[in-house]
């Protein structure tokens, strides 16, 4: 019998490191925030990726969510000149759960 694994988000499942699962994060709420905007503005994908001085084909991968594709520092610039405002929001990590002497007992 194997031992059922939790995760705090998808990311931290797919991700090897706790590195990988933070840029992935990242990446993806920039993703999404520049699929809306162009969603919301009305451009075509060419004239998204023009003003964002990308191609249209990159504009077309953005839009497809391909999200290995894109560096965070490339998508935190083109939020940017999209008149986003992305920010960086630092986390305290979670004081370790006592566990009870019942749960040890199981373990």
């Amino acid at each position: 019998m194997s031992k059922e694994q939790r995760f705090a988000s998808v990311w931290d499942a797919i991700g090897d490191t706790p590195q990988q699962a933070a840029s992935m994060r990242a990446r993806s709420e920039l993703m999404m925030a520049l699929q809306s905007w162009v969603k919301i503005s009305g451009k075509t994908q060419a004239e998204a990726a023009q003003l964002l001085g990308i191609t249209q084909p990159r504009m077309s991968d953005l839009m497809r969510g391909k999200i290995s594709l894109f560096s965070l520092d490339a998508m935190m610039d083109m939020a940017t000149v999209a008149g986003l405002e992305p920010h960086v929001t630092i986390k305290k990590p979670k004081a370790p759960r006592k566990r009870s002497t019942e749960e040890l007992a199981a373990a």
